[in-house]
């Protein structure tokens, strides 16, 4: 008989109390940002069937779901956020007031190869706002990205947003090197998605593959690949045909973001493409200033995701904000706080007699709103009070014959070391 296997999943995570007091604290950050902007929480089965997201056939989420068949149902494990919240939208459309500002904070689970920053189960904060066409939009949800990095301590220039138009890459490349193949855009976004991870050469050579889905000519693929290489919107403006709406989208984006105070932290990057094959407009990924990690968050426009999964046409743009990546960048800046546990007053009873008083004082204390530890074992006072110390506690409770007598406990503030006697229930 094989031994059983003990250790969690690979790519998956046990949070001791001391790793869920970070993840706590981290997610009451998430929680304020959203609600400061006036967004509501939303959740949903962390298990869908899986043809909402497999009818994005092509993208390479497809391949990292953690899929099962049970009674005769194909399910899945959410990948992502974002279909069942369309999900959602699409199922009380026509009895909500647009636009809908909501947010989630949901596990989520990826079979994909593991590298620093990425985990095959992670959680994820999200923020979309449905039924908004305006780049008001998506200038707002940028807003709150630099909002929640600066509540974890990160000062301003140490993340940059890099934001691109999917629209716009489309208007340039159909009117080009895809003018007689424009279907082959969806595949070709997944394919440049992969310029950061693979190289340049390689994505020429997908590009190039004759084999393949999209099957440009070698020097038509270094033209693209070049294209990526632009850095501003002026330089944009060159190749995107005239007029384009897209690009005057990109501009007001800029001058919206100037308004906020962040326009130093958000740039053009024309390799930003996102492999999502259901955006439609701008899309952003948040990175450090250094590039030494992957990408922080992630999101953009998806106006036609609603109707591609039957409903009808709904504007909508979002972002999704893992807890991994930014829990690297707090570790490498050494911004995770001090968290202590929480714990205000130790109660100790010195002989079991004394135990059903230490019971009803605990029990009071806790009803006025206190967070208290009733010792439970037979210890000694003195073992009791460094245990309370080390558990972080402001007082210790102390109830034995002689406080029972005189109808007072006594109470030492454990960081003063004064003392002090309170009456007892008797």
């Amino acid at each position: 008989m094989s031994k059983p296997r003990l250790q969690a999943p690979r790519g998956t995570r046990d949070f001791y109390p001391d790793d869920l007091r970070r993840r706590e604290w981290l997610f009451g950050h998430f929680r304020t940002v959203a609600q400061s902007f006036a967004f509501e929480e939303i959740d949903a089965p962390v298990v869908e069937h899986a043809e909402l997201f497999s009818r994005k056939a092509g993208e390479e989420i497809v391949d990292q779901l953690y899929h099962f068949t049970l009674h005769d149902r194909h399910l899945s494990l959410r990948g992502e956020m974002t279909p069942s919240t369309a999900r959602m939208v699409m199922a009380r459309a026509n009895g909500l007031a647009f636009p809908l500002r909501w947010f989630s904070l949901c596990q989520m689970w990826r079979y994909e190869r593991m590298t620093r920053g990425r985990r095959r189960e992670h959680f994820q904060w999200e923020m979309d706002i449905w039924g908004e066409p305006e780049v008001t939009a998506e200038a707002e949800l940028i807003a709150a990205i630099f909002t929640l990095l600066a509540r974890v301590g990160l000062e301003a220039g140490e993340v940059k947003v890099r934001i691109n138009s999917r629209a716009l890459l489309e208007e340039t490349l159909t009117s080009g090197v895809l003018s007689d193949k424009p279907e082959a855009f969806a595949p070709l976004c997944i394919v440049i998605d992969k310029l950061g991870k693979i190289g340049a050469d390689a994505v020429v050579e997908q590009l190039s593959d004759p084999k393949g889905l999209i099957g440009l000519e070698a020097g038509a693929a270094r033209e693209v690949v070049a294209m990526l290489d632009v850095h501003n919107l002026d330089e944009a403006a060159k190749f995107a045909p005239a007029h384009s709406k897209a690009l005057s989208d990109l501009r007001r984006l800029m001058e919206l973001m100037d308004a906020y105070g962040h326009g130093e932290q958000v740039v053009f990057d024309a390799s930003i493409v996102r492999g999502l094959a259901y955006y439609t407009g701008i899309v952003f990924e948040a990175f450090d200033a250094e590039r030494s990690l992957r990408s922080l968050c992630g999101g953009g426009r998806f106006d036609s995701l609603v109707e591609s999964l039957g409903g009808s046409p709904i504007t909508a743009v979002g972002f999704g904000f893992g807890d991994v990546v930014i829990g690297e960048l707090l570790a490498d800046r050494g911004l995770w706080p001090e968290l202590s546990r929480p714990v205000d007053d130790v109660v100790y009873a010195r002989e079991e007699a004394q135990r059903p008083l230490a019971i009803r004082t605990a029990a009071r204390l806790r009803e006025e709103g206190r967070r208290v530890e009733l010792v439970l074992g037979s210890v000694s006072q003195k073992r009791a009070f460094k245990d309370a110390d080390r558990a972080g506690a402001a007082r210790i409770w102390v109830i034995g014959p002689d406080e029972v007598a005189r109808g007072m406990a006594r109470v030492r503030d454990l960081k003063t070391g004064e003392q002090s006697d309170e009456a007892l229930d008797l």
